[in-house]
């Protein structure tokens, strides 16, 4: 039988077992991880391990996920290798590059009950934490072997040591971004493993950051791994480093925890990222804090009890139907774009030409070559633009080599790949799909596909990366329209998810095909848009930073006016204008003001600071530039809204502009405006992107009449 310790253990196994058969009756449609168990014999003599792989029996592209059934498994194969007394350790790893992404989402959002969400919570705290060696009268060895986050990534702290692959894409604790908390030990045992910054970062700010997560490397750099190791034979090193401890050749040391002044700073700067982030908006953040602040003092069991009251209370809540609206959305419906012609009709991309040699173009030439690896070619007016932008993609390579990222093989080869010319018709005539990122434009870009056509094959795509111009337009006097197609990124490429593939009035299917082929092959969120100003992301933030400004300019203070949107927006406005830059901005309102007089402002104080040449709003220490600030001062007779009526006021403004585009008919659903706004404006997960958030706050109905689910 499996140890109990009376102190340590927090759940009983027949308690356990009962929970199991309960929730196992409400998961039927769960695809269950597997834990296959198998014995091995370690290096130097240490004895038998029972290797345990979770396998949920998909390729890559479904990762091991714990839903009851699966926990069920695991619990099984612990049980049986713990009461073995011909077993000296227990190890657990994933199947080939992944651990596990944690619990089974769809199966939480079917809950009805904090009972029941509870239960859940109890269930895996008393599966995962069979891997401590109080309880489980063994030592364990987690082996990540690649991706895991939340559930998986716990399933590894639970263990008593920890090897991580060097390589490993993806390492961290998410569920705040979805309005949960890490319930399976997360929130108490990494605060007690490397400390409550540490603790911060991983379960705060990181997951508030667009999801952001660590690599194998950083993980270990920041001690949740003992140890770090590389290659293909990454299992076998971890079973010699695990026959190595526990035959005494090696010692595993960790840093004492500092449990002083500094867990209560750290726990002090969580409550202003929550406070900054989510403006008092996600239930989730705050808990996370509370949970980080009493694991300083808690007992494993009640901090582990402390987990599962959260959990339950955080499932009934609406900012977890959001973030499981969202999580659907990117994991769902971003694999199967609405609208998308059949894929069958894609042509093949074995050469790409770019228009342009600047920074962008050269980003695009690099996600190109990485991720296509064909053959890809940059043009400019001249060669010292050209030898510019080729010069920005090698260095970013040799960067690539240096973090360990490529080896010198793949970066050499990728180096190959990409070049430039100054003459098109040199270098475009075998090219099967050419990208222009010039000037915002439309005669220059009428211009640069006039040019380009004279030089390619008639079954060549034309792409066009701009963010505002119609695509019917800039096709119009080309000998074959059907062939242009809109290809719009966001900056900076290689991070931003979203790529908004826009329809002209006479782009074919085959065109459409081709450009949603290539989207998928660079890693993109690709969404079908009806051609129409600023398409989806800019025209909805066109519209947000035209009405802010309007409120500015009528008197509201600039700071009153950034503190408004804390847990609506990704950052305040006024800081968003600042990274994209005044004059771009300005450009797209001047834009759509042009299509929609009436709804879009163009702030003559905007004008005023592009005209002074101000590339930002704030000076470095993020303190607002005091020429700014008297170009945006209050007139005498001014308005000055409070941030509450700020926040309404423009929210109600995107309201009406979301109910515009889908009657116009722009994208297909509210939930393409949200995946969009998620991907490529960094809406929040537990906000469920903007309309899920309008439909909540009751603005939806308020100013269209209706919600928008």
């Amino acid at each position: 039988m499996v140890s109990t310790s009376s102190t340590n253990r927090y759940i009983d196994d027949a308690e356990l077992r009962e929970l199991l058969d309960r929730a196992s009756a409400l998961s039927e449609a769960e695809v269950v991880t597997e834990a296959k168990a198998r014995d091995v014999a370690l290096p130097l003599g240490a004895g038998t391990m029972v290797l345990v792989t979770l396998d949920n029996g998909h390729d890559h592209t479904r990762p091991n996920t714990f839903g009851p059934r699966s926990l069920r498994s695991l619990n099984e194969a612990l049980d049986a290798a713990l009461a073995r007394e011909d077993v000296v350790a227990v190890g657990v790893t994933g199947k080939p590059f992944i651990l596990a992404a944690g619990a089974d989402l769809s199966g939480l959002g079917g809950l009805t009950s904090r009972d029941d969400a509870k239960m859940i919570a109890r269930i895996g705290h008393g599966v995962f934490a069979k891997l401590d060696r109080e309880i489980g009268g063994k030592p364990t060895f987690g082996f990540v072997n690649g991706l895991a986050l939340g559930g998986g990534l716990e399933v590894g702290l639970n263990c008593t040591y920890r090897t991580v692959q060097d390589s490993a894409p993806a390492l961290g604790l998410p569920e705040v971004m979805l309005g949960l908390i890490p319930g399976w030990g997360g929130a108490w045992l990494v605060p007690n493993l490397v400390g409550a910054d540490t603790a911060v970062r991983l379960i705060l700010e990181n997951p508030l950051n667009q999801g952001k997560t660590l690599t194998g490397h950083q993980a270990f750099e920041l001690g949740l791994a003992d140890a770090e190791l590389g290659g293909a034979d990454f299992l076998e090193q971890s079973l010699l480093w695990a026959a190595k401890v526990l035959t005494g050749a090696v010692t595993v040391e960790r840093p004492e925890v500092d449990r002083g002044e500094a867990w209560d700073a750290a726990v002090a700067q969580g409550k202003g990222i929550a406070d900054s982030k989510t403006g008092g908006a996600s239930p989730a953040a705050y808990r996370a804090v509370d949970l980080i602040a009493a694991a300083k003092s808690s007992t494993k069991v009640e901090g582990f009890a402390a987990e599962d009251e959260a959990l339950a209370d955080l499932v009934m809540t609406p900012e977890l139907k959001a973030g499981l609206y969202s999580f659907d959305l990117v994991q769902k419906r971003a694999k199967r774009p609405a609208g998308a012609p059949d894929r069958s009709l894609a042509r093949p991309v074995t050469k790409v030409g770019i228009v342009g040699a600047g920074l962008m173009a050269s980003q695009l030439a690099l996600l190109f070559a990485r991720r296509l690896q064909v053959p890809v070619v940059l043009t400019d007016l001249d060669q010292e633009r050209v030898d510019k932008g080729v010069g920005y993609v090698h260095a970013e390579i040799d960067k690539l080599l240096g973090k360990g990222r490529v080896g010198p093989d793949k970066a050499n080869r990728l180096k190959a790949l990409v070049s430039g010319a100054v003459d098109k018709a040199e270098v475009f005539a075998d090219a099967d799909f050419v990208v222009e990122a010039v000037f915002e434009e439309m005669k220059i870009k009428k211009q640069v596909f006039a040019d380009v056509e004279k030089v390619v094959s008639p079954e060549a795509v034309l792409a066009t990366n701009t963010s505002s111009l119609s695509i019917t337009e800039m096709a119009a006097d080309l000998e074959h329209p059907e062939r242009v197609v809109g290809f719009h990124f966001f900056n900076p490429v290689a991070v931003m998810p979203l790529l908004e593939i826009v329809k002209g009035e006479q782009t074919d299917d085959a065109t459409l095909a081709t450009a949603f082929a290539t989207g998928k092959a660079l890693k993109k969120t690709t969404i079908l848009v009806k051609d129409s100003p600023s398409f989806i992301v800019n025209r909805l933030l066109g519209r947000f930073m035209g009405e802010v400004g309007k409120i500015v300019d009528e008197g509201t203070p600039l700071a009153v006016a950034d503190g408004a949107f804390a847990g609506v927006a990704p950052m305040p406005p006024f800081f968003l204008l600042s990274l994209v830059g005044p004059a771009i901005a300005l450009h797209n309102n001047e834009t759509l003001h042009g299509a929609f007089p009436d709804r879009f402002y163009v702030s003559p104080n905007l004008q005023a600071l592009v005209a002074a040449r101000k590339t930002s709003v704030y000076l470095p220490d993020f303190s607002i530039d005091p020429e700014v600030a008297e170009i945006f001062a209050a007139p005498a007779d001014g308005t000055a809204l409070e941030p509450a009526a700020v926040r309404e006021r423009t929210l109600s403004a995107l309201a009406d502009e979301a109910r515009r585009m889908l009657d116009e008919g722009v994208v297909a659903a509210p939930e393409d405006i949200d995946l969009a706004m998620i991907t490529g404006a960094g809406f929040s997960f537990w906000n469920g992107g903007l309309t899920m958030l309008l439909d909540r706050e009751g603005i939806s109905e308020k100013v269209t009449g209706a919600t928008f689910h």
